[in-house]
């Protein structure tokens, strides 16, 4: 028996999955702790079980069984996100919400891996060849569709989740340099151009030099050009019909300060917090930023200022190995298993991860924009929760299946 389990239980990924909601759950009471809010560490303790459960049965479904149930899992998550659209309960400007038994969910977050899954059965298929352009454009149809939903609620966060995907997993499946080149110079251009002329220009010329490199041909390189052009000079036309709460985070992104007591104020806060934490912190249930709730909701978007400020830097360095080794096992993963649906679900998944990691905590510290994305396994929301522990689940069954094809 112990073998078995040697052989075939990833005892990397559960453990460390079960770390971080651990954490997550530690955080979350501290976080609510003296916010009257007691009632959202039961409900996270609550999906925190429930995620168990699915993270189990995700991890013993066959193989070939998730293969079958991709193409309904993503038609069911395009239909949620459609009616969404006009049913949907709007919370912080975006009706990206629904009553499930009383309690709130995000279907979108089901959508993500629903997508993962889809992308991956249709790049995994033996007639699929990415150097030929309808099936480039079909690939990229698969992760565009629900993010476009996901964009009308609107929700920039989750939206931009879902092109965060798209290369890493083109990448694994073989795409060449030019197709991924003519995919990332409108976001680097249209990047630029939210931090000024200088930024613009310099990024439209990272972008000619990268599409010049990996062109097939001088004409296709002056397409993706004029495109990636025309991307970035409609960003200030594209910001000026924003919503104004999204204009107000773009803008504190760039200058926090210049709004400190309205839409910077959690950034600063955010910093305060774990900038004080020094060191060693300053004890469990003892950070007069988080007991004091100077953070508003400080358990969903901002939890990382929880470990932050009371286990100090080691406590957040602690987490963030934790996720770096997390997502480093999803990488191995990928690298070993010799079937190509699973390697590529696996870089998926690895690749969503990184992206909720890499802005929230980037969020935190004032070095990216507030996007309203949260920490995998720590912020509060069960629909998150469930469907992380899901992918932790589906990333322990393609190791458990690592040598079949």
């Amino acid at each position: 028996m112990y073998e078995y389990f040697k052989e075939y239980f990833d005892f990397k990924t559960f453990f460390l999955t079960l770390g971080l909601v651990v954490i997550g759950l530690i955080s979350v009471y501290s976080a609510t702790y003296d916010a009257g809010a007691g009632a959202i560490f039961q409900r996270q303790l609550m999906w925190a079980a429930m995620g168990l459960v699915g993270m189990i049965i995700a991890m013993v479904i066959p193989l070939k069984t998730i293969h079958r149930i991709t193409i309904p899992a993503y038609a069911i998550g395009l239909l949620i996100l459609l009616i969404l659209l006009g049913v949907g309960k709007t919370v912080s400007g975006s009706r990206s919400w629904i009553g499930v038994a009383g309690l709130g969910g995000q279907p979108s977050e089901f959508a993500k891996l629903a997508t993962i899954l889809a992308l991956a059965a249709f790049l995994a298929k033996s007639t699929t060849i990415l150097s030929d352009a309808r099936h480039l454009f079909v690939a990229i149809a698969i992760v565009v569709l629900p993010m476009a939903f996901v964009l009308a609620q609107p929700d920039i966060g989750t939206s931009l989740v879902f092109f965060a995907l798209l290369l890493p997993v083109l990448y694994w499946a073989g795409a060449d340099n030019f197709a991924l080149a003519a995919i990332l110079s409108p976001v680097i251009v249209a990047a630029g151009a939210l931090f000024g002329t200088s930024f613009f220009v310099a990024s439209v010329v990272v972008s000619a030099v990268l599409l010049y490199i990996s062109r097939r041909n001088r004409f296709l390189a002056a397409i993706a050009f004029a495109v990636t052009l025309a991307v970035g000079l409609s960003v200030q036309f594209v910001y000026e019909r924003m919503p104004a709460y999204q204009q107000k985070r773009i803008m504190t992104f760039l200058n926090p300060e210049a709004d400190p007591l309205g839409s910077g104020y959690n950034v600063l806060q955010a910093k305060v917090a774990i900038g004080s934490g020094g060191i060693f912190g300053k004890g469990y249930l003892q950070g007069t930023q988080t007991q004091l709730n100077f953070i508003p909701e400080q358990w969903t978007d901002f939890i990382f200022c929880v470990p932050g400020e009371e286990f100090g830097f080691l406590g957040a360095s602690f987490v963030l190995l934790l996720f770096g080794a997390l997502l480093l096992r999803g990488i191995t993963i990928a690298s070993v298993c010799k079937n190509k649906f699973a390697a590529i679900t696996a870089i998926g998944i690895t690749a969503v991860l990184a992206t909720h990691v890499l802005v929230n905590v980037g969020m935190s510290m004032g070095l990216m924009p507030v996007v309203g994305i949260p920490l995998p396994f720590l912020s509060y929301g069960g629909s998150a929760l469930l469907v992380n522990m899901v992918m932790a689940g589906l990333l322990m069954n393609f190791w458990a299946n690592r040598k079949e094809y």
